[in-house]
């Protein structure tokens, strides 16, 4: 909104012309987010309080967790309005990427809200069923993967890492595989997010790698130095990934441990979903998979957990997603959150690296 409003004045008041600069309104994003939602957190989380939004724990987890029966659930929503608020702001909202992003990650959010609300309000502890969220998750995926396709600015085609001739034209293909990224991205942090801070660190080093990634191919000199495909328009995505990250640091100010609030499926499904379009459309699917390494591990743990079970009655992990199976190990609960987001750090310096090993 400021660069459609400000920009075109430039020519009268050269100063203006700063909000030309993605980087610019990339930092300008990055702030406000995080101090919008730092300052809107204590009321906020009063609020959930009054509404008795309390989290509900299973009597099968960690003992550890018991105790935080009743912390206030459904904090996703600050992290919400700390991307969208930013990003209307500071983004150029001609730009049909911004609007995809943004779109997709709203409507996975109200996925989200209804199973939370199930869950905490109408007292259902199942909430959605896996089948109602699948079905729900696609049918948006299949919108925004579309979207995506019949724009034809952005090529149907699949790139590997590490090999800069190597690419596969999917043609209508895209789609089925689009949905699947997206989808996968979606469940992957909402599975992640089962420990005080668990998964917003991962989502901020994800999203500002990411955030580097789509600024590099949205500049067609610097995609064609490090020969990576230039996807036009893609570079304003940085402004949605600062304010993601930003928000997430923000949250992050109440959420780290002990958690004085929970991100809630309303937060977990929307940030995945948002990681998960925004890979789409940089054409980064499989850099996703290994920046976004830790959600990948918490979801094959469950996919492996719940495989084995049904088929030899056995399991492979005292307790899935892997992160509660470290828990009953004995490690305590902050040293399991810190242990994985150093290595989401160490996963964001590879991805980063492949950008000169093609």
């Amino acid at each position: 909104m400021l660069y459609n409003l400000l920009y075109p004045l430039h020519v009268d008041y050269s100063a203006l012309n700063v909000f030309k600069y993605i980087t610019f309104r990339t930092f300008g994003a990055s702030i406000t987010s995080v101090l919008l939602a730092m300052l809107i957190g204590p009321s906020f989380i009063r609020f959930l309080q009054k509404m008795q939004m309390g989290q509900t724990i299973r009597d099968d987890g960690p003992q550890s967790h018991l105790s935080k029966k009743g912390t206030p659930t459904m904090g996703g929503a600050l992290i919400l309005i700390a991307i969208v608020i930013p990003t209307l702001l500071w983004a150029d909202l001609t730009n049909k990427n911004i609007w995809i992003a943004l779109v997709t990650t709203l409507l996975f959010a109200v996925i989200g809200f209804v199973d939370d609300r199930r869950k905490v309000v109408l007292k259902n502890p199942k909430g959605l069923s896996a089948r109602q969220k699948i079905i729900f998750q696609t049918l948006i995926a299949v919108a925004a993967a579309s979207a995506i396709y019949f724009t034809r600015e952005i090529p149907a085609n699949l790139k590997f890492p590490f090999f800069k001739e190597w690419s596969i034209d999917l043609g209508l293909l895209f789609i089925p595989f689009a949905t699947f990224v997206i989808v996968g991205a979606s469940n992957a942090v909402n599975l992640t997010d089962g420990l005080d801070g668990l998964a917003v660190g991962p989502t901020i080093t994800t999203a500002v790698t990411f955030g580097i990634l789509t600024y590099c191919a949205g500049h067609v000199k610097i995609a064609e130095y490090l020969q990576i495909p230039h996807i036009p328009g893609s570079g304003e995505l940085c402004v949605f990934l600062a304010a993601v990250a930003a928000s997430c640091l923000g949250f992050l100010w109440f959420n780290t441990y002990p958690a004085q609030v929970f991100m809630g499926d309303v937060g977990s499904l929307a940030l995945g979903a948002a990681l998960g379009v925004v890979a789409v459309i940089s054409k980064n699917e499989f850099l996703l998979a290994i920046c976004g390494g830790i959600f990948v591990i918490e979801a094959l743990s469950v996919m492996a957990q719940v495989t084995s079970f049904k088929l030899t009655g056995k399991r492979v992990f005292r307790m899935a997603p892997i992160h509660h199976h470290f828990e009953l190990k004995g490690w305590a609960e902050p040293k399991v959150i810190v242990r994985f987001w150093i290595i989401s750090i160490l996963l964001s310096l590879i991805t980063l690296s492949t950008l000169k090993l093609r």
